[in-house]
């Protein structure tokens, strides 16, 4: 069985959705021509009747309103009739003369052919019933002229006269919300309204025909449409979903280790973002995968150091090259302790600071005053000038307070202090600035350390503070270190709820700039 895939799936969601959409249509469509059909004949027969509309208009302007006509059905059904009640009815007409029937009077007012238009010049002897008096010309019998108003589905039957108030006057029963209506004017203005009712049901063959007919049209027309939705439908689920087969097998390939895989990306829709965020994550994904290479073999190499001094101060004892003395031990110790040390880096540039922090109110200007007290000696030693006055003006009562850990801080500050020891040139400089902001303006305390020369380069800043990072490679551990204490200083500051940069410094060296949170006073 095939696999029913998300493609297929809206495919065949929409198909139905369509199929039904096509069935209610037809449905509804045959339906309403089935109920308008008789209305649509009605306005069409109800125009075709304004020679009765006349008729009625007479009566009334005769008469000066309708009390002659109301349920007058004789009256009526003679107007119904016009000129040929008095043939029906058998009744003589206004003067001395009986109306003569149509098919009798067109007889008789054909003109007589010329005695020149007809061969040999003798014209044809005249019909016998032009010898008749016209008084002496009794009415045809009923089956010449059947009386329409007795058929069954004749439209007399139908027809009604509304007064100008829509009150039935004469004629049929008929339901006036549905029924078709001419209005009757007379001086401009409605008088009256001649309303023909639509038939019920479709009782001719030619009504059903037409139905059918029109029923098959709607019918073929839907499904010629269903065909074209679908196609189309198809079609666009393929385009639209084509991307998200290219993610899927894309996260597939991640999945199995290709870091490198990436899919393209085209417009600038919901799903060109989602391609864009997936690539990101592939690039970061081999980013971090690429810098934990990175790590595993620069922490293997930094282990290996320490650990072959070791094994070739023991092989030298071992093979009698050197004794065993007091500088020999002193030599291991050290290895041994650098080892430690090393260890001991890697661990807290590991481990996620926020777990184990205990936070305490803290004055994070007294810790950097420790720090700076104990690396003076150090300082001077090496003959760099330390510019501590921005620290030493704010008096004890205005230093800022934070939420923090003391011995955490103090570590970050003696790692920005042994960093600029290890890189700052001898006979230069360490300046420090303290920016405190209020409620208004931040409410953080901002801590700057400017060295002088040597500078970093532009393109290494933003990897200072990834671990086992050493921006020059000629240096050995003797004077770059780990290359954690850095990656210790932002994993503690972000702890805290700071932030750590590096830029350039105005004296010619690093800026480290330090952001963090004022407690809130009480």
């Amino acid at each position: 069985m095939p696999q029913l895939t998300l493609s297929r799936k809206i495919f065949l969601a929409l198909a139905a959705l369509l199929i039904v959409l096509l069935i209610s249509f037809a449905g509804l469509s045959i339906i309403a021509l089935q109920r308008g059909l008789g209305s649509y004949v009605a306005e069409i027969e109800i125009r075709r009747m304004d020679w009765l509309a006349q008729l009625v208009l007479k009566n009334y302007v005769a008469n000066g309103d309708w009390k002659s006509l109301r349920d007058n059905d004789d009256a009526w059904q003679r107007l119904e009739m016009g000129r040929f009640a008095s043939l029906l009815d058998n009744t003589a007409a206004s003067g001395d003369e009986r109306r003569l029937p149509p098919w009798y009077e067109y007889r008789t007012m054909r003109p007589e052919p010329a005695p020149d238009s007809v061969p040999g010049g003798v014209p044809p002897p005249p019909p016998p019933l032009e010898l008749m008096p016209r008084r002496m010309l009794g009415a045809p019998p009923p089956w010449v002229f059947p009386d329409p108003r007795g058929m069954h589905d004749s439209i007399f039957q139908r027809l009604a006269v509304l007064d100008a108030g829509g009150k039935r006057v004469v004629g049929a029963d008929i339901d006036m919300a549905n029924a078709a209506r001419m209005p009757i004017r007379h001086n401009k203005s409605v008088v009256g309204y001649l309303a023909l009712a639509p038939l019920e049901g479709l009782e001719s063959e030619a009504d059903r025909a037409f139905i059918a007919r029109q029923s098959g049209v709607i019918v073929l027309t839907g499904l010629c449409g269903l065909g074209f939705a679908l196609v189309l439908s198809w079609l666009l689920a393929r385009r639209w979903f084509r991307p998200i087969d290219e993610l899927t097998q894309a996260a597939q390939d991640v999945a199995r280790g290709r870091l490198s895989t990436r899919v393209a990306v085209q417009g600038s829709d919901e799903l060109a973002l989602l391609g864009k965020t997936f690539n990101d994550m592939a690039q970061r994904l081999d980013t971090v995968e690429a810098s934990r290479r990175a790590w595993l073999a620069d922490a293997a190499h930094e282990l290996r150091t320490p650990l072959a001094a070791m094994r070739a101060e023991i092989e030298a004892l071992q093979d009698g090259v050197r004794t065993f003395d007091e500088r020999t031990a002193l030599r291991l110790h050290r290895q041994v302790i650098r080892l430690g040390q090393l260890v001991d880096d890697l661990r807290s540039s590991m481990r996620e600071p926020q777990g184990d922090l205990q936070m305490t109110t803290v004055f994070p200007l007294s810790l950097l005053k420790e720090a700076l007290d104990h690396t003076r000696d150090r300082f001077a030693k090496r003959g760099i000038e330390v510019d501590r006055h921005a620290v030493d003006r704010v008096t004890a009562p205005a230093q800022p307070v934070i939420e923090g850990n003391a011995h955490r801080l103090h570590q970050v500050f003696m790692n920005l202090l042994e960093n600029t020891l290890a890189y700052t040139d001898e006979g230069g400089k360490l300046r420090l600035d303290v920016i405190v902001e209020g409620p208004r303006t931040g409410n953080c305390l901002t801590l700057l350390f400017d060295d002088s020369t040597p500078g970093v380069p532009d393109e290494e800043l933003p990897r200072l503070f990834d671990r086992l990072f050493r921006g020059e490679t000629s240096r050995s551990r003797e004077l770059g270190g780990s290359g954690l204490g850095l990656s210790i200083c932002r994993a503690t500051i972000e702890a805290h709820g700071g932030t750590i940069e590096a830029s350039a410094s105005p004296l010619g060296g690093l800026r480290v700039t330090i952001t963090l949170p004022l407690a809130n006073s009480s």
